[in-house]
């Protein structure tokens, strides 16, 4: 996959972002080492902070949908350039990436930075590790 292309569709998520307390847009855009792409976006309620972020909502719609290994992860924000996932965003993801799944980073006009996932979150927490 492209990375302007999982660009595209985070920026796309984004735009249906619920974020009336925040006033904080995110989108994010995974896609899998089949090829399939799954977005979604922050979604707040009324007892904020209480709500989900654009990947927990993105890896929602890809379990639903069967599964796999993420092999790319976009995330942009409305108002924060190089936005990168929360520690819990960090978390969920690391379920389920493979290896050498990439993280882009976005401004408003598409990816400025790829970094690999296992170099921005090296040490998940990890029940087999401990077993």
């Amino acid at each position: 996959m492209k990375a302007d292309e999982l660009f595209q569709a985070a920026r796309a998520a984004m735009s249906k972002a619920y974020a009336p307390y925040s006033r904080f847009p995110v989108g994010a855009a995974l896609a899998t080492d089949s090829g399939a792409v799954h977005a979604g976006c922050n979604i707040e309620n009324a007892s904020y902070p209480e709500g989900w972020c654009a990947e927990t909502t993105a890896l929602g719609h890809m379990v639903m949908a069967g599964g796999g290994r993420i092999a790319e992860i976009a995330v942009v924000a409305e108002k924060m350039d190089r936005i990168m996932p929360c520690g819990g965003c960090r978390q969920r993801l690391s379920e389920f990436v493979a290896d050498d799944a990439l993280l882009h980073l976005c401004d408003a006009r598409g990816v400025v930075e790829t970094v690999s996932f296992s170099a921005m979150f090296p040490r998940s927490f990890d029940l087999e590790q401990n077993r």
